[in-house]
């Protein structure tokens, strides 16, 4: 059990890093929901299936499919004036 929870907080803590230093957003997002499922895998070392259950339910379905979402329908920025000439 021990060994379990060091090494889904080890893959939480690396999601973690990704999600607040990484530069591209989409990495970012599936970075978070990395971070969300091993929340839930620790829920179910815990021994609180409804807890899992609900956390992969609400945050991992529902809260990141809408950022997924919005970072695919957010028009791309506009850098300046083309270069390509």
């Amino acid at each position: 059990m021990q060994l379990g929870v060091c090494l889904v907080s080890l893959v939480m803590l690396a999601g973690a890093v990704v999600v607040v230093t990484g530069r591209n957003l989409f990495r970012a997002a599936l970075s978070l929901g990395a971070v969300l499922l091993s929340v839930a895998v620790l829920f179910l070392l815990l021994e609180a299936e409804f807890l899992a259950f609900v956390q992969v339910l609400i945050y991992v379905g529902a809260i990141l499919t809408l950022i997924v979402f919005a970072i695919m329908l957010t028009p791309p920025p506009i850098v300046g004036p083309s270069s390509y000439a």
